[in-house]
């Protein structure tokens, strides 16, 4: 796996991260979900520049122009739910590309730390040959992305995957680097170092989904 990790780079980035992290500013629902859109398109701009590109010309008033667009056959998918600012600060930049939904959570059943992760939807195109572009905000053990990887499998093969991320854990890095195709790139705007008792990203942000749309039963 190619890992892009914006962690330590000087950038705008940084600044909508705070906002996220802040506890008395992510009180603020809409700008919440207003960071998560800037920072898709953020990583999805930073992403773009490894697409494959074709040429174009394109008439002016004034006369004619070579121009480089992207050719690529995207498919963006999105874990549901917090991950749809994301999608949309994707779909900002990528306008022409298909658009894939799945559903993943957390099921305790012992009713203790342990868990597993359930996925039961899936709306998605054919994926056959295309570039897949998966978006999951909290990347903490990896596991919703392998579960999601997996459901993918009666879909088609893409050509090309990338995982979009704004913070993640290093042992859901390593984790999913196992496995996910080497020649898969992550595009990560955080990384932390630890994961508490209940494998939630530490210091992290709490829950983003929560964060975004409101407290669920």
């Amino acid at each position: 796996m190619i890992v892009h990790d914006f962690s330590n780079e000087k950038s705008i980035l940084n600044q909508f991260i705070l906002e996220m992290r802040d506890v008395a500013i992510q009180k603020d629902s809409m700008r919440f979900r207003k960071n998560i859109e800037r920072i898709g398109e953020i990583l999805c701009y930073e992403m773009s520049k490894t697409l494959h590109y074709k040429t174009e010309l394109v008439t002016t008033p004034l006369g004619e122009k070579e121009m480089k667009v992207p050719e690529t056959d995207v498919v963006v998918c999105s874990i549901l739910r917090a991950a749809l600012p994301f999608h949309h600060g994707i779909l900002n930049f990528l306008d022409k590309a298909e658009n894939a939904f799945i559903s993943a959570y957390r099921h305790h059943p012992n009713g203790n730390a342990d868990f597993e992760v359930i996925v039961n939807y899936l709306a998605s195109p054919s994926i056959e040959n295309k570039t897949l572009i998966l978006t999951d905000p909290m990347l903490a053990t990896g596991k919703t992305l392998e579960n999601v990887l997996k459901a993918f499998k009666t879909h088609g093969t893409p050509k090309q995957i990338h995982i979009l991320s704004i913070i993640g854990s290093k042992t859901g890095i390593e984790y999913i680097k196992e496995i996910f195709p080497e020649n898969t790139h992550l595009w990560i705007a955080a990384v932390d170092d630890q994961l508490n008792n209940h494998s939630y990203i530490v210091p992290g942000l709490g829950d983003a989904g929560d964060l975004a749309f409101g407290e669920k039963l």
